[in-house]
């Protein structure tokens, strides 16, 4: 697929010296992403996002080395501006500007050693995994909430199922509300087999 050997790079510069802790501003990966799995008519359009076709959306290389309980981190997903103290806040939004040129809703950030590494099936796998976090508040009754200008309201978004393996075991997916899920794992792979388990720094944090 030509759109896939086209995918974004992290820049060679990232990798010159190991030692210096560097963060660099990926608007390829954005504009990517967005034709690839946002944008109407995309070749790969995942309608599980189409809440960030509102969405101002940022994405950083890094070659910083992450990690949490023994376990790579490769990708994370973030709000944009998170509650912070006044100090706090504002020094985020400053580097966020001189990043982004504005204020993004979520900033993505990805391993560029990993990125440049993987193949074309993780590297989607990965991307994907990070906007699926990138998510759409509820209200008490499931259903999406919107802002007063009809704007999404976005929010952190945790997986789909959060359940013990015995519990399915003893009484059953459906028991479970998992139904969905294992359908979902016994059909084939619409795009690819390919495995980001435990690798994603939101679900890290998430955990703790």
């Amino acid at each position: 697929m030509d759109l896939l050997m086209d995918r974004p790079r992290p820049p060679e510069s990232i990798f010159e010296n190991p030692a210096e802790p560097l963060f660099a501003p990926a608007p390829d990966l954005i504009e990517w992403l967005q034709a690839t799995f946002i944008a109407n008519g995309a070749p790969l359009q995942n309608e599980d996002h189409k809440h960030l076709a509102w969405a101002s959306l940022g994405a950083l290389w890094t070659n910083v080395p992450n990690g949490r309980a023994g376990r790579r981190i490769i990708g994370q997903c973030e709000m944009g501006l998170p509650p912070m103290n006044k100090w706090g806040r504002a020094r985020v939004e400053r580097q966020l500007l001189d990043w982004f040129g504005g204020l993004p809703d979520f900033v993505l950030t990805f391993d560029a050693e990993y990125a440049r590494d993987c193949s074309d099936a993780e590297f989607m796998a990965l991307v994907e995994h990070e906007l699926y976090h990138a998510g759409q508040e509820r209200d008490p009754f499931g259903a999406p909430k919107f802002r007063k200008n009809g704007a999404p309201a976005f929010a952190i978004r945790g997986h789909d199922v959060e359940e013990f393996v015995g519990v399915v075991r003893r009484y059953g997916a459906g028991a479970a509300g998992v139904q969905e899920m294992v359908d979902a794992a016994n059909a084939r792979p619409e795009i690819a087999d390919v495995k980001i388990a435990l690798a994603c720094g939101t679900c890290r944090l998430r955990a703790a």
